[in-house]
């Protein structure tokens, strides 16, 4: 199973980009969780097939409707089991 663990900078907080980032990782069928950071950056750690994960790549690299994304670092690794049950928003 892969992994991915992204920081999305930008405008990104304040623009639904939480909420949507968690229907679209449900819609691509992954789990992991997404969450703001006090640095104004959003926080995706993420696991599912590489070809889902990718899809989830490409939507954070454009964000939600009033995002302005300016830059995705992005962190692939590979794990043995899944360490989330569902995709969930962290506060």
């Amino acid at each position: 199973m892969n992994q991915l663990h992204l920081t999305i900078h930008g405008q990104v907080q304040g623009v639904f980009f939480r909420d949507t980032a968690c229907q679209k990782a449900r819609e691509f069928g992954l789990k992991g969780w997404v969450k703001n950071c006090p640095d104004k950056t959003v926080e995706i750690l993420v696991e599912g097939e590489k070809e889902d994960l990718k899809k989830m790549l490409k939507w954070c690299k454009e964000g939600s409707e009033y995002a302005k994304v300016e830059k995705v670092i992005e962190e692939w690794k590979e794990v043995e089991e899944s360490e989330f049950g569902e995709f969930k928003i962290v506060y």
